[in-house]
């Protein structure tokens, strides 16, 4: 539960129904919510009044409301790199006849912004929208590797270390490790880290002064490829990347998220 006081626990409200993805009655939230009856009701309420949620008194369900529609697609359009990086992304994703994905760090997590799918679509987690880690993906590492050491250490002590698969990172220590020849080599890699049988090759969108913008991905099965045959969509990815960072910082791009990173 945040502990940002009424905003930040209506927030909370608002991030519960949304994590359902789909319309939800009042007594699935409450099962699952930390507050009592009258004060998730009265949450919803006022998310309702100010139209963040909407509310259908036929089927009494909850739903997501126009109103954050509306400040999801501004935040889309002011803070992310998705309207820059959208021909980039259809032009690698038709050359390669992979998935592509383009990620931003925020609060110490992967979201992923947006994704182009493979010419053959295959079944994995990440979808625009989504947040992921960022110790166990490809994107994730390749933006943890080429961060300023003082945010990357204040960074790794929110990750969870969860293990997802045998190949999952699961200490500060190995993951470090990876960073270093990471920021070596220039690129990242996800080893089915994160999803068994998905692997990816990553590579960071970095200022001319190297900040981290993002970071992008070609990502495959198993089934159909290998990481070798990735690796040689390195060259293609990088320019890419540098690209998508060049009309990004003609475009005055907005600070990170991960500037208001908390300890």
């Amino acid at each position: 539960m945040s502990g940002d006081g009424t905003v930040g626990k209506a927030l909370d409200v608002l991030d519960q129904v949304a994590a359902y993805g789909r319309p939800v009655r009042f007594a699935t939230l409450l099962e699952a919510s930390d507050f009592p009856k009258a004060t998730l009701y009265r949450f919803l309420q006022t998310l309702t009044s100010q139209g963040m949620l909407a509310y259908d008194p036929d089927r009494q369900t909850y739903s997501l409301g126009v109103r954050l529609v509306r400040l999801a697609h501004a935040a889309w359009t002011q803070s992310s790199l998705a309207p820059i990086a959208r021909p980039h992304l259809d032009r690698l994703s038709a050359e390669t006849g992979q998935t592509v994905h383009l990620a931003q760090l925020d609060n110490a997590q992967v979201l992923y912004v947006d994704k182009r799918n493979a010419a053959q679509p295959i079944e994995m987690y990440s979808d625009a929208g989504k947040v992921g880690p960022a110790y166990c993906t490809g994107v994730g590492k390749a933006m943890l590797a080429f961060m300023p050491q003082s945010d990357l250490q204040r960074v790794i002590k929110q990750q969870s270390f969860h293990r997802f698969t045998d190949h999952t990172y699961t200490t500060p220590e190995a993951l470090c490790a990876e960073l270093e020849a990471i920021k070596d080599r220039g690129y990242a890699f996800d080893r089915e880290e994160h999803e068994p049988g998905i692997i990816c090759i990553a590579h960071p969108i970095l200022t001319d002064r190297g900040r981290v913008l993002g970071a992008m991905s070609i990502t495959g099965s198993l089934e159909t490829t290998n990481l070798t045959q990735l690796e040689t969509w390195a060259p293609r990815l990088a320019r890419t990347a540098e690209a998508i960072a060049y009309e990004a910082q003609a475009w005055r791009f907005p600070d990170s998220h991960l500037q208001h990173t908390g300890t």
